[in-house]
């Protein structure tokens, strides 16, 4: 159900591909996943993430590509009712 809350409230799915060099081996590009809901077009929670990974992950990033879809809006929820009668 938060998911729901949080589509209400506009936040989108969003996903980002993070590719980042590997720590070991500074010539290997690996790609890492990120997905949560975030505000577009300013991506605080994954704005947050970045700045936690330049700070705590070893990985320098590379780039990092974002998508993001909204799943539901706030005019496409419709009441409905259901009665069984047996």
């Amino acid at each position: 159900m938060a998911n729901l809350d949080l589509q209400l409230q506009g936040f989108r799915l969003t996903t980002a591909q993070i590719y980042y060099y590997f720590p070991d081996y500074p010539r290997l590009i690996q790609e890492f996943l990120w997905q949560d809901y975030d505000l577009a077009p300013r991506f605080p929670k994954l704005q947050e993430f970045l700045t936690f990974w330049k700070k705590d992950i070893e990985g320098t990033l590379h780039s990092v590509y974002i998508s993001h879809q909204k799943l539901i809006g706030l005019g496409e929820i419709t009441h409905s009712t259901f009665e069984e009668h047996l």
